[in-house]
């Protein structure tokens, strides 16, 4: 009987792990397109983040060539006028990129290298602090329809299932 009870409380315990680790997800910044400068559309990163439901502890992914593109956050004023004068953290120019959304609220990154933001490598994103609750404005029409690049992190589901069988094996 207590062997029964002990993997009942290890089944919990693997349901609750898994549960909060499928929460995060992994966003590849522009799908296909990557991180670069897109091809006469200054509006295809808001497009492509137009139908994401992006929350605090997910992951943006800005696939790009090391020495030919970087990534920086910055303020909804510095996004408008590309200016990086005041930024939020530092440069990141070894890619790829990954960017864990640390906050709620909007969220704004850019390419400073030469005109690259001007010409639309720059994304606006809104992050709620849990999953359904984001409140987004109202997006440019949507891109055409493609596979998504989000991956569900089962980082926590590939440990839960090494510790049940670490468990049974031990009890």
């Amino acid at each position: 009987m207590d062997r029964l009870m002990s993997m009942v409380v290890v089944g919990v315990v693997a349901a609750v792990m898994v549960q909060s680790g499928a929460a995060q997800t992994v966003y590849v910044v522009g799908d296909s397109l990557n991180w670069t400068v897109p091809l006469n559309d200054t509006q295809a990163y808001s497009s492509w983040a137009s139908n994401k439901n992006f929350t605090v502890g997910d992951i943006l992914t800005f696939n790009f060539p090391t020495n030919q593109h970087n990534v920086l956050q910055v303020s909804n004023d510095s996004y408008n006028s590309c200016n990086s004068a005041n930024p939020i953290g530092n440069t990141i120019t070894t890619g790829p990129a990954n960017i864990t959304l640390s906050f709620s609220g909007e969220n704004y990154y850019i390419c400073t290298v030469g005109t690259h933001c001007q010409l639309g490598q720059k994304l606006a994103i809104t992050v709620s602090a849990t999953a359904g609750t984001t409140t987004a404005t109202p997006p440019p029409p949507p891109p055409p329809p493609n596979s998504s690049s989000s991956v569900p992190v089962f980082d926590s589901f590939f440990l839960t299932v090494f510790c049940v069988v670490a468990m049974a094996f031990f009890l």
